[in-house]
């Protein structure tokens, strides 16, 4: 049945790649229509706030799959990302990007690499809730959500499972950041017993990039947070090669995107030597996706052959290796006069489509018993010393004692040692704890009225939790 496709041709060299791939899949029998939306820069200038016109957001709706090129979002404040609006309001909660390298056929290819990088695409820092919450300090809230967690990482193993995929590697920071890594790196340890037909590692960030980097061959599929994952999936693609070899499809329950990892490069616009093979890669992954297995086979089998007889735009032309410096134009009639032979030596692909079965995301309900113990408030920078403003709190509290003070996370003064650093900037947190165990409304309303009463202009508060007896909160470093 033909299916029909939801097309933005994007902005910089977008309408270029765009026009590459629609012919490529006209040439090999794609049994698909596309209905074309302008989004993007030419959007944000004609009035859409978003970037997406509402008549654009009509046919997304409507259509439900969309082929995206490149978008720009213009600088300067006030332009929202795009790619990040349409993944949010779409609930494309999985970004997936195959990497896979071609050593002796594409230059600074030559480390085995052949991985899957699904990456959570809606929470983390990418949330996007920022703060500039007084003179000298700006903060990032990192949003970590059960439901989310769950949802991605059992996506990676359905997904590890369906293309016999034999190893899920989850990499995260948690010694670290030990609440919202921790909650996913815990969820990941539970979802995988559940999998025994499948190998698990768990690795830190840090040295999963320099492995990544170093020994790609280490990796198949790997599942992660979102700002990690765009992090380690522009390493892995540079390793393959290319930025410009890598696609990308973002799946959520009713609608899917597919697009080039690259950008829009608006240098090389209308040069006519852009390389298309991200945004024809991420048309296969939509051509799978969709069901049409075999049309997204032929496409890949005749990429993979021009890719081997050396015929290579710009940015992966190396003299010693490529037989021609093709432009765009060149490359896309290379890659149709290939359709239906397969490559010779460079592993041919087998039909790969194979659709996810669908998932009820819901977490499940914790019985868990909440007891609110105390309250962090954090103010700007302070007009005296802390250990002056500590005697004045002392001097007024209630049931709520002041029991920490810290600044950046490090811990400035404590009840125990009733010392002060000297090492105070920026916001300042005051840690209170209940004297019953318990912290009522009434007595974070009381501390509030205590520390306005003693000049203290505060910012930011946050309830501190006992969940089943487990804090929700960290300490201060050097507690």
């Amino acid at each position: 049945m033909k299916k029909t496709i939801t097309l933005a041709k994007g902005d910089g060299i977008g309408p270029e790649i765009a026009n590459s791939v629609l012919e490529i899949l006209k040439k090999a029998g794609a049994d698909l229509d596309f209905e074309e939306i302008e989004i993007g820069e030419k959007a944000y200038i004609a009035g859409a706030p978003s970037g997406i016109p509402d008549s654009a957001w009509d046919v997304i709706h409507k259509n439900k799959i969309l082929l995206k090129a490149p978008l720009t979002t213009p600088q300067g404040t006030g332009y929202k990302s795009v790619n990040v609006t349409l993944r949010k309001s779409l609930g494309l909660f999985a970004n997936i990007r195959p990497v896979r390298s071609f050593p002796g056929y594409v230059p600074n290819s030559d480390k085995k690499m052949d991985m899957v990088i699904i990456r959570e695409n809606e929470e983390d820092l990418y949330a996007g809730v920022e703060y500039r919450s007084s003179l000298n300090t700006r903060i990032a809230v990192k949003i970590i959500t059960h439901k989310g967690c769950e949802r991605i990482i059992r996506y990676a193993f359905e997904y590890a499972r369906l293309h016999n995929r034999k190893r899920v590697s989850c990499i995260i920071k948690d010694n670290i950041m030990k609440i919202t890594d921790g909650l996913f790196h815990k969820i990941f340890k539970e979802i995988a017993l559940e999998y025994p037909d499948i190998n698990t590692d768990s690795i830190i960030v840090d040295i999963g990039s320099a492995k990544i980097a170093t020994k790609p061959w280490l990796f198949d599929v790997i599942v992660t947070l979102n700002l990690y994952g765009d992090i380690i999936s522009d390493i892995a693609a540079e390793v393959s090669g290319s930025v410009g070899l890598a696609g990308s499809s973002n799946i959520g329950a009713g609608y899917a995107i597919f697009e080039a990892v690259h950008g829009s490069a608006p240098d090389i616009a209308g040069k006519n030597i852009a390389n298309p093979s991200g945004l024809l890669n991420a048309a296969i992954l939509m051509l799978n996706h969709i069901g049409q297995g075999d049309i997204a086979t032929k496409i890949e089998n005749a990429l993979l052959k021009t890719i081997e007889d050396g015929v290579h735009t710009a940015d992966i032309y190396n003299e010693s290796i490529s037989t021609k410096k093709a432009n765009t134009k060149e490359f896309t009639d290379a890659v149709v006069s290939n359709l239906g032979k397969l490559p010779y030596k460079i592993q041919v692909v087998e039909n790969n489509a194979k659709v996810m079965k669908s998932f009820d995301y819901k977490a499940a309900e914790e019985n868990s018993i909440v007891e609110c113990i105390g309250v962090d408030i954090f103010t700007e920078d302070l007009a005296e010393p802390v250990y002056n403003i500590v005697e004045k709190i002392r001097k007024g509290q209630k049931n709520l004692e002041i029991k920490h003070v810290s600044a950046r996370g490090m811990m400035v003064w404590s009840e125990a040692t009733d010392r002060c650093s000297t090492n105070v900037d920026g916001l300042v947190r005051f840690r209170f704890f209940a004297k019953n165990k318990t912290a009522s409304n009434l007595d974070v309303i009381e501390v509030q009225k205590l520390l306005n009463e003693i000049g203290m202009n505060f910012h930011i508060l946050h309830k501190l939790y006992l969940y089943d007896g487990q804090e929700g909160f960290t300490n201060m470093q050097g507690q």
